[in-house]
């Protein structure tokens, strides 16, 4: 399912695994144990709700596709995990709606007494939807809430040097999804190319929602000055190379490349000012370092102790980042 440019396949799949956590609600306190949660009040619900969002989707992010059934790690070692906390929160925000708009008793099927409760919660619902809609369509239009802070420079010098950076991991993500050797080194390499196609055009449309013009190039000198960056007889030896040799140099290469990104991404969560610029820094940390596990082909119970470590640290922090300049060929 994985493409450098996801089909709408693809995507209404990944949403449909995440409602698991609604699925398992249903079977666990709508069915099971049905008749003691129609007694509950709304905000009993809400209250169970919330820590069941954070149990299902620490079972999906730690042990459900890492481990079993699907032992694929790319779920926790891609995306961090107050992403996917996110997705369930907001899903668990509506269950007590269901109560309150169902009907009582087996004969007289009168209302549920919390059925105004459940209109309320059902309006603020749609309301924070159509919200969240509106917003998303006016950044779409490059009108994104305006910039928090009081220095842009740091900000602005993320995303002008980030976006130059991912765009040369995004031409050596291209040639390693056509050329590599190993099924799993062409997978990932999609997985690369599509997380940082979709980094720079978030990139785009904040610059261009926030300061003025196009987002800019940098200049020579920083971009001679950016870590990792590959130079221009790397990238040639790359696409000319002799298919045997392909993958050992990919995987030395993009792995020199994400390091320098995560030096880039930790310094701009510790300076970055809007609060914005500084998740997606460490979703870039978090993702580039799991991707460089995703290379060596790490996988179990390893690849989960590396992604919720990579979570916690930045680079300077993370004695295991350094170990990965001489990553071995894959296995």
């Amino acid at each position: 399912m994985i493409d450098i440019t996801p089909r709408w396949g693809a995507i209404i799949g990944g949403i449909l695994f995440h409602q698991w956590a609604d699925f398992s609600w249903v079977i666990v306190f709508f069915v099971l144990l049905g008749r003691w949660t129609a007694q509950l009040r709304p905000s009993i619900i809400l209250m169970i709700a919330m820590p069941w969002a954070l149990f299902t989707s620490a079972m999906e992010w730690l042990f459900l596709v890492p481990l079993f059934p699907f032992w694929q790690p790319i779920f926790p070692l891609e995306q961090t995990y107050w992403i996917g906390f996110g997705v369930h929160l907001a899903s668990a925000s509506m269950y007590p709606i269901f109560f309150g708009a169902a009907t009582t008793g087996s004969r007289a099927r009168r209302a549920s007494p919390h059925r105004p409760f459940a209109l309320v919660w059902s309006s603020l619902a749609t309301a924070g939807v159509l919200t969240l809609g509106i917003i998303a369509f006016f950044g779409s239009m490059d009108r994104e809430i305006p910039w928090i802070g009081e220095n842009p420079s740091p900000d602005q010098t993320f995303l002008r040097q980030m976006a130059a950076h991912h765009t040369q991991g995004l031409i050596v993500a291209e040639v390693a999804s056509q050329r590599a050797t190993k099924l799993h080194l062409r997978v990932v390499a999609k997985l690369m190319g599509a997380s940082q196609k979709g980094d720079l055009m978030i990139f785009g449309q904040w610059w261009r929602s926030w300061f003025p013009g196009q987002l800019p190039a940098p200049s020579p000198e920083e971009h001679a000055a950016m870590p990792g960056m590959l130079t221009h007889d790397e990238l040639a030896a790359l696409q000319s190379i002799a298919d045997a040799d392909f993958d050992p140099l990919f995987v030395r290469l993009m792995t020199r490349h994400h390091l320098g990104a995560i030096t880039m991404a930790n310094k701009a969560i510790k300076d970055a000012e809007d609060p914005r610029v500084v998740l997606l820094a460490h979703a870039i940390s978090h993702s580039q370092s799991g991707e460089i596990d995703l290379m060596k082909g790490v996988k179990g119970t390893r690849a989960v102790r590396n992604a919720v470590r990579s979570m916690f640290h930045t680079m300077e922090d993370n004695s295991r980042i350094s170990a990965h300049d001489g990553v071995d060929a894959p296995h």
